[in-house]
């Protein structure tokens, strides 16, 4: 606990965020919390307390195995502590049952000296912020994460096949599943998140749910509450969500489009009405940073094998590093907004990152063409996809890396967002990224044998 909470706490020496929490907690006859982490690949972990204990984990953290914990500390360091942080505290609705309730919290790692565990994803991101704050700037960020909703076959495990026959903004009946994204828009507003829209994905199963932006490191938390709700609801329906994001080969796969932009004290710091596209200089130098790492981070916004199914030409999904007002084909969409809705698009992410790394590394990527004063070059309005390999070198585009493999390789050469991930989960993800490629490539397929089996 800072001094700075210390000073803002009672004679318990709670803050008055965590006194708060306490009182809720007897409001709503909550009988156990769970204490709320990810691992470096995204996976949320979680120790359940009586609630009861609450008030000691404020004050003393809770104790866990770190070694446990993918990607974190050898056995000989295996002892870390559980922070809860009070401003994330929620009641889990689908865990409710009118007597008594569950809630949550989100907690920050920390080592045995009290010192934040340079290894927790949460704290690699507060680490990117504080040096955005560092340059005068906050960061705001709007995700679009894509799911499907799959059938259950009568043992109870998880198909592909689709709940629905419907498609973009269809409606009941061939988007039978309205009534289960009202019933997910339902909980997600009970845990305080605001809907802007949802609708029907492009896919038969393929849905979409759009909420409020938020600063990055609200909007990473609310990835994981967001995909925890809806695979609950989904299970209360007897069905399997997924965040797969290419579940289905030959059709759109699920991304996870992010709106961004920063603020300073004056403002959005990306507006500028007396620009083409209502951008400043500021965004113009985030944009050509996010543009000149967009390999490597790749390797962290697309972190599994199947990502790199859904990166292909000819389903929606960007491939070319390039930035356009009206092109999809791009990495970057400007959209029609200005003033303090001024923002770009990036189109690359997909919903099974870990948001935690997934918005450092971006968001590096933008500071770092700050600092360096990175120009993204002129907008693409033409359909890059009809582009062969020499119009595109004589308009300097690039693509993203067309593997997992090649998006570690790209990673390893980026001292950029190296830094962004810092020394321990660098090395930590490559080996656990590394390790699932390696696999992969020794995997043979069902597709593979009925391609050669017979006809070689």
């Amino acid at each position: 606990m800072t001094d700075g909470q210390m000073e803002a706490g009672d004679e318990s020496g709670l803050t008055e965020a965590e006194r708060d929490v306490l009182d809720e907690i007897e409001a709503e006859n909550v009988d156990f919390v769970r204490l709320q982490f990810t691992d470096i690949t995204g996976t949320v972990k979680n120790v359940s307390v009586p609630a009861s204990q609450v008030e000691k984990a404020f004050d003393e953290g809770i104790w866990f195995d770190g070694s446990s914990i993918e990607g974190f500390v050898r056995i000989q360091e295996s002892d870390m502590r559980l922070e809860p942080d009070p401003e994330t505290f929620q009641i889990l609705p689908w865990r409710s049952n009118g007597e008594t309730a569950s809630a949550r919290l989100i907690c920050d790692v920390v080592n045995t000296d009290g010192t934040p565990f340079e290894g927790g994803p949460r704290q690699v991101l507060k680490s990117v912020l504080a040096e955005a704050e560092e340059m005068g700037y906050s960061v705001s960020i709007g995700p679009e994460p894509e799911f499907f909703l799959f059938e259950k076959d009568e043992d109870g495990n998880a198909t592909t096949e689709p709940h629905d026959a419907g498609g973009y903004f269809d409606l009941a009946p061939k988007d039978l599943a309205s009534d289960v994204r009202r019933e997910i828009i339902f909980t997600l507003e009970q845990m305080g998140f605001e809907i802007e829209a949802s609708h029907h994905e492009v896919a038969e199963g393929q849905h979409e749910i759009n909420f409020k932006y938020d600063d990055a490191l609200g909007t990473a938390d609310n990835i994981a509450t967001f995909r925890a709700v809806v695979r609950a609801v989904a299970e209360q329906n007897d069905l399997h969500a997924t965040f797969m994001p290419k579940p289905i080969g030959e059709i759109n796969g699920s991304g996870m489009h992010s709106h961004i932009s920063l603020f300073d004290e004056d403002g959005n710091a990306f507006a500028d009405e007396d620009d083409e596209f209502n951008l400043s200089e500021t965004a113009y130098k985030f944009m050509g940073g996010v543009l000149n790492h967009a390999q490597a981070f790749t390797a962290v916004t697309n972190p599994t094998v199947n990502s790199y199914k859904r990166l292909v030409p000819g389903y929606e999904a960007p491939v070319y590093v390039a930035w356009s007002d009206v092109n999809r084909s791009a990495l970057i969409r400007v959209p029609d907004a200005a003033g303090a809705s001024s923002r770009f698009e990036i189109r690359s992410p997909d919903p099974s990152c870990n948001p935690y790394l997934a918005l450092a590394a971006v968001i590096k990527a933008g500071l770092a063409g700050i600092e360096n004063d990175a120009d993204p070059g002129e907008p693409v309005r033409e359909d890059i996809y009809e582009f062969d390999e020499a119009k595109r070198d004589e308009y300097g585009i690039t693509t993203l890396p067309g593997s997992l493999g090649q998006a570690l390789d790209e990673l390893e050469d980026d001292p950029v967002i190296e830094a962004a991930l810092g020394d321990h989960v660098t090395e930590k993800f490559l080996q656990a990224k590394r390790t699932d490629f390696a696999d992969y490539k020794a995997h043979v397929s069902s597709w593979e044998k009925e391609k050669y089996l017979e006809k070689f």
